[in-house]
């Protein structure tokens, strides 16, 4: 039984970093990206967004180009603005600028990254996985948490 229990306490102690990793900023170049989360969706639900803090350290601007997911038929950077008092969201197919100097929350109601047909519902407390792209710099992994349906922002956390 205390073998077991060894096996046991080694095996959470290994994954516990892998589970940190996901909080953690990632640094990509001169940018770092924190505070990525999106929310649970209903079940028959075809889109789901994904939000992110960005911050360019350096002295000349940088761009979201791009996003993938095997979660989604297709993932896209999004803009949500209201326009005389009409509420329009839109591709950015330019990409999203990342002034040089400068943090871009991306957030409901703002920029976010947008998964379309999604494959299955994003269920609270599991993650999303994407693959976001910027100029320069290139592709990086990012995990997503997902809260519940309804958050407003990383701050909201899944009911356990």
């Amino acid at each position: 039984m205390l073998t077991f229990k060894t096996v046991f306490t080694a095996i959470a102690l290994s994954t516990l970093p892998l589970s940190m990793a996901a909080a953690d900023p990632i640094q990509l170049g001169d940018l770092t990206l924190e505070k990525a989360w999106t929310r649970a969706t209903p079940p028959r639900a075809r889109a789901g967004g994904g939000f992110l803090t960005i911050t360019n350290t350096g002295n000349q601007d940088a761009r979201l180009i791009a996003g993938q997911s095997d979660v989604a038929e297709r993932t896209e950077i999004h803009e949500m603005a209201v326009t005389d008092g009409i509420m329009k969201m839109r591709e950015l197919t330019d990409g999203l600028t990342i002034p040089a100097g400068e943090t871009v929350e991306l957030k409901p109601g703002g920029y976010h990254v947008m998964f379309m047909g999604l494959k299955d519902p994003f269920v609270a407390g599991e993650s999303v996985r994407v693959t976001l792209t910027f100029e320069p710099g290139g592709p990086v992994d990012v995990t997503m948490p997902v809260h519940e349906m309804g958050a407003k922002s990383t701050m909201s956390h899944s009911k356990h």
